[in-house]
């Protein structure tokens, strides 16, 4: 007789392979024609909201693993929520308006230039929709839900209406502005730029050392002396108007056969020797206030003045001590100049080059180049000290990335000086992960400047402003509200096809346009507006309430997205938008670089899951330390696949066990009337639920895959599977003991499938295909709680007993093997000598040690064996035969040399 053909084998039609890629797409697509998010709110519409507010991405291009990280981690962020009974009105986002876009449209031979500016914009739009609906795809490859087909986009009619709207609150508060202010300028995009928008890159600079000679010394300091200064932009010299020196610091008149020079005391000694000095003496020293208002000629252009000025920014770490100063290209120089009467003198036009003011000489030449020009003319002229070149970090336009230069323009502010107070309030009112969050953001709005909002760019939302005849800003709550309306009506194009008139009030009229003569501002708002906006249009206005429960992006959004969000919604609202934020790292490769285009090291999201499938990939997100920067390559996906293999293989025997899904949960027997060996598994399976979701509430998801996979791996199938599969495969169909380990595994399926459905989504929606725990979706189950009613820490107490002792026996089964003594541990017979207590532990729970311990025959015995760490233990081989059915060792005499409990089996 074939006895295999009575044995109760695993059967289960879950694969063993994932074929991830394959039944992926079918899976998404039934969450779509069912209509799984909607159906989620529908079952939570009453229950408690769980915001997170998403931050938009940029539409241009394909997804990058990046993206694939954030928005993988968000949906994990929103599902497991919900099986904790939020409901989570997640709404996506894009982030449409800019440079970028302008560019692409650009590189498909539209010039906005030559063309009408709606027209141009008009491109512009359905070239990001068409990138929305990309990016869109390429999300929902990866398994996010929400509400997609009604994302937010900030060039949608009613977002702009919204933005405008905000535009207008923060001008009524007084908290818009325009002025003349050295900004961050792109010659690269003819742009000015926030700071969010600038990188730094090395790149090699001259730093000269020029003299600047006394001209009215103010009876401190003879016409023969000279100022010494120092600067790394030669290019910035023609405009200079002043030099700064610290009121405290001590300043040496020293005579040297180059003239006698001003300096730092400090530095004489440094100094002299780089300007090539042979002999030098200090003559006379004085305190930096003693030169209030000493000029001096310029070095270029004998015709102008530099004042010297007092300045506590002045330092002593680098330089001379006398500070080269420039107001229309820095911001300290701005200020102090400012305060001394001193013009802002720009000569360098939108392209970065010098203008006619420089001189023939130098106009035309780009700044970089100038700087070249400059150093020589200064030479020839013998103004020129020392010329050396240093390597040193360079702000670069991010998107351009070319060098950006300060320039004084006329631009658009928010002031962040008149609510600073605020913002660092709410900066300590919200919670930080990680928290160092806290601090990086209070340092930046701490040292921010007033924000530059306007941008020289025709793809964007237009400034609201209308001027009148003596170019006043109308700043007028009407105007803003009716083209609000405007927009929300036609689309922020509207401002662009009207004249100033048609785009005011019906019959509106100012003090400041007495003949109706109007024109409006032509530049458009900085993207970062828009989308620190978003929290009005896509939260507010669609009844999801304010503040968000939680914002979650990259870590470079701290002077981004967090940083504008914060801002606005502080400024209108009184409140910052979030109550937590929470950040992520940058993809680096698996040699630590950073991945992009430019470096070949880049790994489309698209790859992975056309190769391995989506799950592999959260998987992979949700097993990194992603608050810090992560790796991603062929090496790691292997390492995150043989994981996937581990628990889905653990799934599927589970699954299989349950005599090809026909046991259900009517099967199951009641918690409390299983042995004990029984009720530890459903201990440590509740245990489960209580490490994971304070895990999940907390983003920790590597301490869950690491929880759950250890779980799996160990506690049920190198222990709990490994024993059981004699009972499950040898005992009869409805035999008790078999019942109550399909018990267990059923809810061990059931428990664990919910636990790991936020970050297996597509896994776990196949497993509920053939379980059944929800006829339509497992996401739209809750996770589960056992309940259990008996003395679980009692339990815990005895079980450490038994463990104990099956260590120590393993351990003899395992020298038994390596002396050649048995082969497998059936072949063994175990003979045991414990104390009392720990026999009446044992009496009390196993009823069959033999089987426990998957050996064939164990006897408790009084004789002293050998000492191991908790008991006395020998191994012996078994007498008898191996019984042809369970391979146990027998030494009962039925025939075909069957056990007692088989012959039982087939028999009875």
């Amino acid at each position: 007789m074939d006895y295999k053909e009575t044995l109760h084998m695993p059967k289960t039609g879950f694969e063993m392979r994932g074929n991830l890629p394959k039944k992926e797409p079918g899976i998404q697509k039934s969450w779509q024609e069912n209509h799984l998010f909607e159906k989620m709110l529908e079952q939570r519409e009453d229950a408690k909201p769980f915001i997170l507010h998403d931050g938009p991405p940029y539409a241009n291009g394909d997804i990058h693993l990046g993206h694939a990280l954030n928005k993988i981690l968000k949906d994990v962020i929103n599902r497991s929520h919900y099986m904790e009974g939020y409901k989570i009105p997640y709404i996506p986002g894009w982030d449409t308006h800019g440079l970028p876009i302008e560019t692409a449209v650009t590189k498909l031979g539209y010039d906005r230039k030559k063309m009408p500016l709606a027209e141009f914009r008009k491109i512009c739009y359905d070239y990001a929709m068409e990138q929305v609906e990309k990016q869109k795809q390429g999300f929902l490859s990866l398994g996010s839900i929400g509400d997609y087909d009604h994302p937010y986009i900030t060039l949608t009619k009613d977002f702009e209406a919204e933005q405008i709207k905000i535009f207008g609150k923060m001008a009524m508060k007084g908290l818009i502005y325009k002025g003349l202010k050295p900004v961050y300028w792109s010659p690269s995009s003819e742009s000015a730029l926030a700071e969010a928008e600038v990188e730094y890159k090395d790149i090699k600079s001259p730093t000269i050392y020029v003299k600047f000679q006394v001209k009215d010394g103010k009876g401190v300091l003879d016409t023969d002396t000279y100022f010494v200064i120092w600067t790394t932009t030669p290019w910035t010299i023609p405009a200079n108007l002043g030099i700064a020196v610290h009121p405290q610091f001590t300043y040496a008149l020293v005579n040297t056969d180059k003239g006698k020079l001003v300096m730092l005391e400090e530095l004489v000694e440094t100094l002299c020797p780089k300007f090539e000095c042979k002999e030098y003496e200090v003559i006379k020293t004085f305190k930096g206030k003693e030169f209030e208002y000493i000029t001096c000629t310029h070095p270029l252009y004998p015709e102008r003045e530099s004042l010297l000025m007092l300045a506590d920014y002045v330092t002593a770490d680098a330089g001379t001590g006398c500070v080269h100063t420039a107001p229309a290209f820095g911001a300290d120089d701005f200020y102090i100049g400012a305060k001394y009467g001193l013009p802002v003198y720009c000569n360098v036009d939108e392209q970065g080059k010098m203008m006619a003011s420089c001189g023939e000489w130098l106009e035309g030449q780009y700044v970089l180049d100038a700087n070249k020009t400059v150093t020589m003319k200064l030479d020839e002229l013998g103004a020129l000290l020392n010329l050396t070149f240093i390597t040193h970090a360079y702000p670069h336009d991010w998107r351009t990335k070319k060098p950006i230069i300060f320039r004084a323009t006329t631009q658009w502010f928010a002031s962040i000086d008149k609510i600073r107070d605020e913002l660092l309030n709410e900066i300590h009112s919200i919670k930080w992960v990680p928290s160092w969050g806290e601090q990086r953001m209070h340092n930046m709005i701490a040292d921010r400047t007033d924000w530059c909002i306007s941008r020289q760019r025709a793809w964007g939302v237009p400034i609201p402003i209308i001027y009148g005849e003596d170019d006043t800003p109308l700043m007028d709550e009407a105007i803003f509200d009716h083209v609000s309306d405007l927009f929300r009506e036609y689309g922020s194009n509207v401002w662009f096809e009207r004249e100033a008139k048609d785009l005011l009030p019906e019959g509106y009229t100012s003090e400041h346009s007495p003949n109706g003569i109007f024109r409006k501002e032509v530049d458009t708002m900085d993207v970062w507006f828009d989308s620190g906006s978003s929290h009005t249009p896509a939260m507010l206005k669609r009844g999801l309430g304010y503040p968000a429960d939680l914002y979650f992006e990259g870590s470079d959004q701290y002077r981004g997205w967090f940083n504008s969000s914060l801002i606005v919604g502080t400024a209108v609202y009184g409140k910052a938008p979030y109550k937590q934020v929470l950040s992520h790292g940058f993809v680096m490769d698996e040699k630590g670089v950073k991945m992009s285009k430019s470096q070949w090291n880049a790994v489309a999201p698209s790859e992975i899951t056309k190769k391995y499938g989506a799950d592999i990939l959260r998987l992979w997100a949700c097993s990194v330390d992603y608050q810090a920067d992560c790796s991603m390559g062929q090496n790691i996906l292997k390492q995150v696949s043989e994981n996937y293999r581990k628990v889905r293989n653990t799934f599927r025997f589970l699954m299989a066990n349950l005599d090809d899904n026909t046991f259900t949960k009517e099967d199951c027997l009641p918690f409390n009337e299983l042995s004990d060996l029984n009720k530890y598994m459903l201990v440590r399976l509740n245990d489960m639920v209580d490490e994971c979701i304070p895990a999940y509430n907390e983003y920790r998801f590597g301490d869950i895959v690491t929880t759950l996979s250890t779980m799996m791996t160990n506690e049920l199938s190198a222990y709990y599977l490994d024993y059981t599969k004699d009972i499950l495969y040898i005992e009869k169909t409805d035999d008790r003991a078999r019942r109550e380990v399909q018990t267990v595994l059923y809810t061990a399926v059931e428990v664990l499938a919910k636990l790991w459905a936020p970050i297996l989504c597509h896994t776990t929606e196949e497993i509920n295909s053939f379980m059944k725990f929800n006829e339509t979706s497992i996401h739209l189950e809750s996770f589960k709680k056992l309940g259990l009613d008996f003395d679980t820490e009692k339990l815990r107490e005895e079980m450490n007993v038994l463990f104990a002792v099956r260590k120590d026996v393993f351990k003899a089964l395992e020298e038994a093997r390596a002396n050649q003594l048995i082969g497998k541990s059936l072949e063994a017979h175990v003979l045991i000598h414990v104390d009392a207590d720990t026999k009446a532990v044992i009496d009390k729970i196993l009823d069959k040690p033999a089987q426990w311990l998957i050996v064939s025959k164990v006897t408790f015995t009084d004789n002293e064996l050998t000492q191991y760490e908790s008991c006395q233990v020998q191994v012996e081989k078994a007498n008898g035969h191996v019984c042809p059915r369970c391979w146990n060792y027998t030494e009962a005499e039925h025939e075909d040399g069957l056990c007692d409990r088989c012959h039982d089996v087939l028999t009875k």
